[in-house]
C-alpha cells in the first residue's frame, strides 16, 4: 500500500525542507510510549539507510524503517489549521484505538 501525503502536507513539508536548506525528505516512524502504547516520530531525514523504504508522494520522499512500516502500510500524512493549533494528521488504517489524549495509538 505505502505511505501517501496529500497535497497540503507536501506543501508543508516542502516549505520546511527549504526553509531547513538540506534533507531528502521526511522519515516517518513509530516508538513504543503513551497510554496506548505506540506514537509517531516524524522528523526531517538528511540519508536513507539501505533498509530503508522510500516512497514518493507529490514530489516529497517519505522514508520509513522496515519495523515502523508494519505500523504505518497505507496511512496517508495531512496538515490541517483548527483555530490556533496546527500540524501534521495521520490517517492510518492500521489503528485500533487510540489514548483519550490523542497522542498514541494501538494496532
Amino acid at each position: 500500500m505505502g505511505i501517501t501525503l496529500t497535497d497540503t502536507a507536501a506543501e508543508r513539508v516542502k516549505a520546511f525542507l527549504e526553509n531547513r536548506g538540506k534533507g531528502v525528505g521526511l522519515r516517518l516512524g513509530v516508538k513504543t510510549t503513551g497510554c496506548s502504547g505506540m506514537a509517531y516520530v516524524l522528523e526531517f531525514a538528511d540519508e536513507v539507510a539501505d533498509e530503508d523504504q522510500v516512497f514518493e508522494s507529490h514530489g516529497v520522499k517519505i522514508i520509513v524503517d522496515p519495523k515502523s512500516l508494519l505500523y504505518l502500510d497505507g496511512t496517508e500524512l495531512d496538515y490541517g489549521k483548527e483555530g490556533l493549533n496546527e500540524g501534521f494528521r495521520f490517517n492510518n488504517p492500521n489503528v485500533k484505538d487510540t489514548c483519550g489524549c490523542g497522542e498514541s495509538f494501538t494496532v
